[in-house]
C-alpha cells in the first residue's frame, strides 16, 4: 500500500500597512511610542507548513535569494516559542517561506510570516491553544508580532503591541510601491532621534466611516518616520512624487519605517490602472495594487 501522502496547511501572510503612524522620543528602555492605524493587504508572503521529523525552515519567491536562513529567523524564534509554551518541544514541522515582499519594506513580512506559521502550526498539530495565547507568544519576533499574528485592522499603541481592533475600517483599493531599496527600521529610527516630536495622544476616530470619509480623515495624519527615511533613501520621496501624480491618487504615504509606500485610490480598477501606468515608467520598481481591510 502506498504511503500517505500529507498534504501541508498554507495561508498568506498579509503585508501591513500603517495607514498614518506617530512616534514620540525614545524611552528609558530603548523603545519609541507610537499610536498607528493599521490595516492588512490582500497580498504578501506565502507559508506553508507539513509535518517533518524535526522544525526547519526553507525559502523560495522572488525576494527569496535576499534573505539567509539563519537560526534565529524570525518564523523558527516564533515556533521555538511555541514550542516552550505549550511544553511540547521544538514542533516537528517543514516551514516552506515563499518570499513576495521586498525585505526590510515597512510591511511588517517577518512578523506577518512568523504568526501565520505559529497559526498553521497550531492547527497541523491540534494544539490547544487560541489566539489569543498565540498573540502572546508572538511577542518574541517583536512589538509588531501580535498585531501581524491578528492581521486585523486596529489602533496599535504603546510600543504597537496594544492593540484595539477597529471593525469599522472600510475596504480601501491601494497600490503599494517598493523602489527597490531596504530602510531598515533601526537606522530609521536613530536618524528620527535627531529630532524627535512629542507624541500626541490617539487623534479622534473619523466622523465618517466611508471610504472617502476615511481617506479625508487620514489626510490630515502623518507619518513620522518618512522624512527620516527619505533622508538616509532619498529614492523613496521620488516614489511619493511618482505614485502622488498617478491618476485617481487620493492620499499617498509611506508604510511604517519604508522604504514602501502607498496610494489610496476609489475603486480597485483605478487602483490596477495606476499600478500599469508606473510599470511601465519604474519596470525595476515593485508594483502591487491591492485591497486593505477586507473583512
Amino acid at each position: 500500500m502506498a504511503a500517505d501522502v500529507v498534504t501541508p496547511v498554507t495561508a498568506i501572510a498579509p503585508a501591513k500597512i500603517n495607514l498614518f503612524l506617530h512616534v514620540g522620543p525614545v524611552d528609558g528602555e530603548g523603545y519609541h511610542p507610537l499610536t498607528s492605524l493599521v490595516a492588512f493587504a490582500d497580498v504578501g508572503d506565502g507559508i506553508s507548513v507539513a509535518p517533518a521529523d524535526r522544525l526547519s525552515l526553507t525559502v523560495g519567491g522572488p525576494f527569496g535569494s535576499a534573505l539567509t536562513v539563519d537560526p534565529d529567523n524570525l518564523i523558527l524564534r516564533a515556533l521555538r516559542a511555541l514550542g516552550e509554551a505549550t511544553g511540547t518541544g521544538e514542533p516537528p514541522v517543514q516551514v516552506h517561506l515563499d518570499k513576495r515582499l521586498p525585505i526590510a519594506a515597512g510591511l511588517g513580512g517577518g512578523s506577518s510570516d512568523a504568526g501565520a506559521a505559529l497559526k498553521l502550526a497550531r492547527d497541523l498539530l491540534g494544539l490547544d491553544i487560541d489566539d489569543a495565547a498565540l498573540g502572546d507568544i508572538a511577542k518574541v519576533v517583536g512589538a509588531d508580532g501580535p498585531m501581524c499574528l491578528h492581521a486585523r485592522s486596529a489602533w496599535a499603541e504603546g510600543r504597537g503591541e496594544v492593540l484595539t481592533f477597529e471593525p469599522k475600517l472600510p475596504p480601501l483599493p491601494a497600490l503599494l510601491v517598493n523602489p527597490g531599496v531596504p530602510s531598515p527600521t533601526g537606522a530609521v529610527y536613530r536618524t528620527y532621534d535627531a529630532a524627535p516630536r512629542p507624541l500626541e495622544s490617539r487623534p479622534a476616530p473619523p466622523g465618517d466611516w466611508s471610504a472617502t470619509g476615511v481617506i479625508d480623515w487620514l489626510a490630515e495624519q502623518r507619518n513620522d518616520l518618512e522624512a527620516p527615511a527619505i533622508t538616509l533613501q532619498p529614492v523613496i520621496g521620488a516614489a511619493l512624487q511618482a505614485v502622488a501624480a498617478l491618476p485617481e491618487a487620493r492620499l499617498t504615504r509611506m508604510s511604517g519605517s519604508g522604504a514602501t509606500v502607498f496610494a489610496l485610490f476609489d475603486t480597485r480598477e483605478a487602483a490596477e490602472a495606476a499600478a500599469r501606468q508606473l510599470a511601465s515608467e519604474q519596470p525595476d520598481w515593485w508594483i502591487m495594487p491591492t485591497t486593505l481591510a477586507v473583512p
